[in-house]
């Protein structure tokens, strides 16, 4: 028998190669956590301010169809107003109002941008980015179509992320 393998504990030759590393097995058998599992689960991440207001789609639309556009405005105010208290970071509701005034095309891209930087901010896959607005722009002049897309998918993205937040609605 060698050293290698006596088993009477006996030292090892150590010109012999070390065993290889092997990893510990996880412990209790639990599953990996990755950051897009449970979509409505809480999101941890650095503190944040105010968590802002569940706004239904349906209703959203129909609002704006009866002020003929103008809910949009107040739509874009808030949510931008609320997404800035919440993470100090964004354009907040006044400017966002003054650029949907002068220059409504760039708001879709920089809030869908704004709604996704919050799920990045806490380690979260975004659900929309800045070319999500491409719908708009592209599609917006076919019976608003591109619009509608464009405003479920952020609209959603915004509101789940309010509700992982403890938003009620």
């Amino acid at each position: 028998m060698t050293e290698t393998n006596d088993p009477t504990g006996s030292t090892p030759d150590p010109a012999a190669a070390p065993p290889p590393y092997s990893a510990p097995a996880p412990s209790g058998g639990a599953a990996p956590a990755y950051p897009s599992a449970a979509p409505l689960a809480p999101m941890a991440g650095p503190a944040d301010g105010p968590i802002g207001q569940v706004r239904n789609t349906g209703t959203c639309v129909l609002l704006t169809i009866v002020t003929l556009g103008f809910y949009t405005w107040y739509w874009w105010y808030k949510t931008h107003d609320e997404m800035k208290q919440h993470t100090g970071t964004g354009i907040g509701g006044p400017i966002a109002l003054l650029l949907t005034i002068l220059v409504g095309i760039v708001m879709p891209f920089l809030t869908s941008n704004e709604v996704g930087n919050m799920y990045e901010r806490k380690g979260r896959a975004k659900p929309v980015t800045a070319t999500t607005g491409l719908w708009y722009l592209l599609l917006g002049w076919f019976f608003l179509v591109g619009a509608i897309v464009w405003f479920v998918k952020t609209n959603a993205a915004l509101n789940d992320y309010w509700r992982s937040q403890g938003a009620q609605g």
